[in-house]
């Protein structure tokens, strides 16, 4: 017998858009913890590898990880996004017995892809080494353990995404920020003792998959474990198909438009100008890091609101959420703008001639900090064919772009692709939205960033000014100094009025536990 599930998926206030927000910042508010434990690990692991495997080592690492990471999206088939969407759906309207099925068919479909595709890509090992220069005589076990990783990835994706589709954003804390980066740097450890090499370090970063993936089916299970198993309705699986089938590539196109340019421009360059742009990329995309987490928790709400036709109030989350956004990430997009050589520096000395290509790299982030979460809006509302139409375009522009400009510019005209595609793609799905949904993220509330932003530019100019070094010591005065002045500008002049009023509210729930 099913137990009538209590509703985990109607939210503590979910008829009064104020319990949306503060559920929405909540769940946020988890992940960025997870995002700060993760960016730690990663820097940590980055560190690690760069002064013990060098610039050379470092490349072949973020190579392989990054292409297993990125053929992953395609490789899930769009389950994760599916699955999400259709858990968020059935939780909004309390079908929660027509969820484990499609859940357990999800996971299977996209551990099956992926370990095909594993199996493909390591009968082609010469020639995939190949077309990212890496000699298959240096590293003949690299790409086999790279591609280990793959179907452990997708499942780990696909549990995670059925939690997150319930609008429970701890499990992907727990799990994919913080607890995966964490077994990566334990896992590298230990296997450094019996070699330390590239190898051992692309198959540390799999078998944190294997660890993610079995934690991952426990909290789903342990969410779900109560609740019926309906059939699945007749034809559910070729729409499950026609939704999924243009997210796949979609997905795994988005991915690519992060480290097409890196994968283009190894052609290009030497092998340790292949590290020091890896390392300008991944410092790059820090700014983004509150938009992922961002993404990740609202994505349920669209697909829920835009399922029950409440589209005002998809329409002010929107808005609200883009402006906290561009609020939480400016302070460090400041920073890596005033002081980018402290911020490259951090993983030593061989590195600080990215510099250039990490502030043109900042100028693509830029655009998908501002244009919010204009992609995920698209999926969630079941447009998955003019995502992909969007992605293949940019995909087809940012390859032309970085085969022109690479060979002649080298990093910078690689980071100049990424740039311009971003700015490109982030426009395409601002109008899309716009006509589709009928939402925007634009009001007149983002006046209020003004006077923060001229503080906190003014303070860090000042203080990277007295401490300029290029050092830790240079970035953290400035970081500090700039962010308080930040925040204690916008606390005056950035909140509105119903925001001040939820902080407080907020504040004394916190004195009062």
């Amino acid at each position: 017998m099913s137990r009538q599930a209590p509703t985990p998926g109607r939210l503590p206030g979910a008829g009064r858009s104020g319990g949306d927000y503060a559920t929405i910042l909540s769940g946020v508010s988890q992940n960025v913890i997870g995002i700060v434990v993760a960016a730690i690990a990663m820097l940590i692991v980055q560190i690690l590898m760069t002064r013990t495997l060098g610039p050379v080592g470092f490349g072949v690492v973020t190579v392989l990880t990054q292409a297993a990471w990125v053929a992953s999206f395609g490789t899930r088939a769009g389950m994760d996004m599916a699955i999400l969407r259709d858990v968020a759906v059935e939780a909004g309207v309390g079908g929660w017995d027509r969820m484990r099925r499609p859940a357990a068919r999800a996971a299977g479909i996209a551990a099956l892809v992926s370990a095909g595709v594993g199996a493909v890509v390591v009968a082609a090992g010469d020639t995939v080494l190949g077309a990212f220069s890496i000699s298959p005589a240096t590293y003949p076990w690299a790409l086999p353990a790279a591609a280990l990783g793959l179907p452990f990835l997708a499942l780990t994706n696909v549990w995670l995404a059925a939690t997150r589709g319930l609008k429970i954003m701890r499990y992907t804390l727990y799990v994919f920020w913080a607890g995966q980066n964490i077994m990566w740097i334990v896992l590298t450890v230990v296997l450094w003792q019996i070699s330390t090499t590239a190898t051992a370090s692309i198959l540390a970063y799999s078998l944190s998959w294997v660890w993610a993936a079995v934690a991952a089916a426990f909290v789903w299970r342990k969410q779900s474990r109560h609740w019926g198993a309906a059939p699945a309705d007749a034809g559910s699986l070729p729409k499950l198909f026609k939704y999924a089938g243009p997210r796949a590539p979609a997905a795994l196109f988005a991915q690519l438009l992060f480290w097409t340019d890196l994968f283009v421009v190894t052609r290009y360059v030497s092998d340790s100008e292949v590290g020091v742009y890896s390392v300008a990329l991944r410092a790059g995309q820090v700014i983004i890091v509150f938009l992922a987490s961002v993404n990740l928790m609202f994505g349920p709400y669209v697909a829920d609101l835009h399922n029950r036709g409440h589209r005002a109030r998809l329409d002010d989350l929107y808005k609200t959420l883009t402006r906290w956004i561009v609020a939480a990430t400016l302070p460090v997009f400041m920073l890596m703008a005033i002081a980018p050589d402290a911020v490259l520096n951090i993983f030593g000395p061989d590195f600080s001639g990215g510099r250039v290509a990490l502030l043109i790299l900042m100028g693509g982030q830029f655009t998908n900090m501002v244009t919010g979460s204009a992609g995920f809006i698209l999926v969630m509302v079941g447009r998955t064919g003019w995502d992909l139409a969007v992605y293949a375009a940019s995909l087809a522009l940012v390859l032309g772009l970085a085969f022109l400009l690479s060979p002649r510019y080298g990093i910078e005209g690689a980071a100049t692709a990424s740039a311009l595609t971003f700015a490109c793609s982030n426009g395409a799905r601002l109008f899309l939205v716009r006509r589709f949904v009928g939402i925007q993220p634009y009001d007149s509330r983002y006046g209020r960033l003004v006077l923060p932003t001229l503080a906190g530019t003014a303070v860090m100019w000042l203080v990277h000014a007295l401490t300029a070094g290029g050092d830790v010591v240079d970035l953290v005065a400035t970081g500090v100094g700039g962010g308080l002045a930040y925040a204690l500008v916008y606390g005056a002049v950035g909140l509105t009025p119903a925001e001040r009023k939820g902080a407080a509210g907020l504040v004394a729930r916190l004195r009062s536990s």
